[in-house]
């Protein structure tokens, strides 16, 4: 392995540790992840108790992921926002409720796969 390769393997574990970093911040400061978190526990429980196909599992996962991506990013946002303006201001604050608008934009998507998924199985 040349110095090359040897330097780009480095720094890819060198981002996974800030990555790995990240989110343990997000799990362990963030209530709005806590609260995903125990979220997402309860939909995979209800997956094996229900013993929902492969694809309805895929879908089910890729809500999860998109709503933890999504407060993720919002948080990041309300972060950045707060360490460059700390008082209010108009604008900081439209930033901070589109940023909110696409949480909600994703929690509605995984609502609708959720009730897509369990519905039929409740009735």
């Amino acid at each position: 392995m040349n110095h090359q390769e040897n330097g780009f393997i480095k720094g890819r574990i060198k981002s996974l540790k800030f990555a790995i970093k990240g989110v343990w911040f997000l799990i362990s400061t963030e209530h709005s992840i806590m609260v995903q978190l125990a979220i997402a526990v309860m939909v995979t429980f209800l997956g094996w108790w229900f013993d929902i196909s492969t694809i309805e599992w895929i879908f089910q996962v890729f809500a999860i992921g998109l709503i933890l991506v999504a407060e993720s990013l919002n948080t990041c946002i309300e972060k950045l926002c707060d360490f460059i303006h700390i008082d209010y201001n108009k604008k900081i604050g439209f930033i901070k409720d589109i940023a909110a608008g696409a949480v909600t934009f994703a929690a509605i998507t995984a609502i609708i796969i959720g009730l897509i998924i369990y519905l039929p199985k409740i009735l």
